[in-house]
């Protein structure tokens, strides 16, 4: 399996084996406590996401309800990923979808497992003991091969006569020197119409490039150096390539476009095939320390099978295992780094893009309170908690996760960008020359949600203060207080007011005094989106700097700001767009 398997339970009675299951396969569990909480729609939406997402779908359940909550989303079998329904007690595990991708092989290791019984029911499989059309992990079948012939044949006492290495089939005892039934098992594109070809994944292609090389000329290379030796592109089984290119677009994009992973080794991994290459460069050592990239990368495959081959700017070679390539263990993944704004509070504000971004991850790293936020949304991911205040140790590990290969989502609350860790990151990448590649997911800042919760107070505009000065000088937050206030500026104030620090919102407050009406709305919001939250709308006289601490954010408004009292005694506050009214009603610009 390549994708996380999801496994789903509705009754306490089937907990502890679900529990079981999931551990087992590592899979995201959803127990029957999770479940009975769930909406239907939810979790149809859940399990739909997960199918299409060609991840295997275990029910702890009858089979009747995985059915129900799939029908809209089955289709082709040559597509499904395995659906299994497994017993309450464990004793019947029932592959009801994707026999031919998977299921059949899963239920047997699952019955084995809990020692049940698993109820095997395509015709291959329980009369031949395999299926020609899902290999197991590590071989592939040629496109556009039909297996019902083939199938017929067997089972109509035929043997098979095999050529190439594939134990699967050779110890299936079902072959025969003198076997009837043609199968090939090879790298190389189909030669024989009357085979059954099967292509092992034993093929790595080394590519190098320079730094800014187009995408389409690394693919047109790889792909012409395949089809010049005739090697079927399903062998292919990871492009390998130099650490120092972990962000290079135009290898992420070939990767991509072959569908295959992108791996990544180190100048010295590389290095220690230096006396094996076919073709060392000198200009190459000279530039990053090794004499090849490409054949080197391709030799970690095992031996050379297809020399450098070079475009005007990428090169690519071509090595080959003697067994499928477990990528897992072939070089060290890409990493990437999520910088994720959770917005102010629960998950009705988080937008879709940070919910798929904690779901991409498979690491969290964050204070510990931000984690706890975003709950809902975690499935096996491992955490990383840090205490507050520890903002570099966060975004220092977080690198160091991702430079190793993983997904990583650094959890920030309301928008990253605001007061918050996207510029720790950028500038530790600075200091340090990471590659490592990053993502920016925007959330619903808090001078947003205060604004939207009181009215619209920042409908002109606006800007923002930070009253902590553990980073800022004070004299540097009173100059900007100066600035906002006679600029005419509503002030978003973050950071308003701690046990240590209470001098600078009642100096904040005495400095807008000085610019603005006494009447000038102020709203003060704290606990936005989370339990206890509270928005009050008042005005600056009235303002008490001692009513707010760390958890509050305070809104000042423009001298334009106006409050309005709505028929159901409701106070708000807005900002008009424009000072003065628009020609014919239309927008102000």
């Amino acid at each position: 399996m390549t994708e996380t398997p999801i496994v789903v339970c509705f009754s306490a009675a089937g907990d502890a084996v679900a529990a079981r299951v999931s551990a087992h396969l590592a899979a995201e569990c959803w127990a029957h406590e999770k479940t009975a909480t769930t909406g239907a729609d939810r979790i149809r939406r859940v399990l739909s996401g997960a199918y299409q997402g060609d991840r295997p779908v275990v029910g702890v359940c009858a089979a009747g309800i995985l059915i129900r909550l799939l029908k809209d989303c089955i289709g082709r079998k040559q597509v499904e990923p395995p659906v299994i329904a497994v017993s309450a007690d464990g004793a019947h595990v029932v592959p009801l979808l994707g026999g031919h991708r998977g299921a059949n092989p899963l239920a047997r290791e699952l019955a084995e497992f809990l020692g049940g019984t698993a109820a095997i029911t395509t015709a291959s499989e329980s009369r031949l003991g395999i299926v020609l059309d899902d290999p197991p992990p590590g071989w592939v079948l040629a496109p556009s091969q039909d297996v019902k012939p083939f199938v017929a044949r067997l089972l109509a006492g035929d043997r098979l006569r095999l050529e190439g290495h594939a134990p699967w089939l050779s110890e299936s005892g079902l072959a025969a020197p003198d076997g009837s039934v043609p199968i090939i098992v090879s790298e190389h594109l189909p030669k024989d119409p009357a085979a059954l070809h099967y292509h092992p994944k034993t093929l790595a292609a080394g590519v190098g490039c320079e730094r800014g090389c187009a995408p389409e000329e690394v693919i047109a290379l790889v792909e012409h150096t395949l089809a010049e030796a005739r090697l079927a592109p399903a062998s292919l089984a990871a492009i390998a390539t130099i650490e120092l290119k972990s962000d290079e677009p135009a290898l992420i994009e070939t990767a991509a476009h072959l569908g295959v992973p992108l791996r990544l080794f180190t100048a010295e991994e590389l290095g220690a095939e230096r006396h094996r290459l076919a073709n060392p460069s000198a200009a190459v050592e000279a530039e990053i320390g090794i004499p090849g990239v490409a054949e080197a990368g391709a030799l970690k495959a095992g031996e050379l099978l297809v020399e450098k081959r070079k475009s005007r700017r990428a090169t690519c070679a071509v090595g080959r295992s003697a067994e499928p390539i477990d990528v897992a263990s072939f070089g060290r993944p890409v990493g990437r780094l999520f910088v994720v704004g959770l917005g102010p509070g629960g998950p009705a504000m988080r937008t879709p893009q940070a919910t798929e971004a904690l779901g991409q991850a498979t690491d969290w790293v964050g204070y510990s309170r931000y984690l706890d936020l975003a709950a809902d949304a975690r499935d096996n991911q491992h955490m990383h908690a840090f205490p507050i205040g520890e903002e570099r140790q966060r975004v220092r590990k977080a690198l160091d996760l991702a430079d190793a290969g993983k997904k990583v989502a650094l959890v920030s609350s309301g928008d990253p960008g605001i007061y918050a860790l996207a510029s720790l990151v950028f500038e530790q990448i600075e200091a340090s020359g990471a590659r490592t590649a990053v993502t920016v997911v925007p959330g619903v800042s808090a001078l947003q949600a205060a604004s939207a919760g009181a009215g619209a107070l920042i409908g002109h505009d606006f800007c923002a203060i930070s009253l902590s000065d553990l980073l800022t000088p004070r004299e540097t937050i009173v100059k900007r207080l100066e600035a906002a206030a006679s600029g005419d500026f509503v002030t978003a104030l973050y950071n308003p007011r701690s046990e240590r620090r209470t001098e600078l919102i009642a100096e904040a407050r005495t400095v807008f005094l000085r610019h603005r009406p006494p009447e000038t709305p102020v709203v003060v919001a704290a606990n936005l989106g989370r339990e206890g939250e509270s928005v009050r709308v008042g005005t600056l006289v009235e303002f008490d700097p001692k009513s707010v601490d760390m958890n509050a954010l305070v809104l000042f408004g423009a001298t334009q700001s106006r409050r309005l009292t709505r028929p159901s005694g409701a106070v708000l506050a807005f900002t008009p767009r424009g000072y003065t009214p628009s020609p014919a009603g239309e927008d102000a610009p």
